[in-house]
């Protein structure tokens, strides 16, 4: 998911996504989940789950319920772009 806040917003979008982490925490089908700066305005969210079930209810979820709620914090609407990983390396 992309994020570009709105300026005079980037604190404030910096602690959402903070904040949010203990949203994903709840939720068992979400494996892992990376919020990440980019550049002073600029912001990422990386996820992955076991199942696409597990992708929709995150994607519906109350994450997106406090982007949806904040929408003022945002220049553009987030943007998600779904990907298929192929391989990956987590802990055990």
């Amino acid at each position: 998911m992309e994020f570009e806040a709105n300026p005079g917003k980037e604190e404030e979008v910096a602690q959402f996504l903070i904040d949010a982490k203990a949203l994903v925490d709840a939720e068992p089908g979400t494996l892992t989940w990376f919020s990440f700066r980019l550049g002073p305005r600029s912001f990422r969210i990386f996820d992955a789950f076991e199942t696409e079930d597990d992708r929709e209810v995150h994607l519906q979820g109350r994450v997106r319920q406090g982007i949806e709620a904040n929408a003022e914090l945002f220049s553009v609407p987030p943007s998600i772009t779904p990907v298929d990983v192929l391989a990956a390396k987590l802990p055990v």
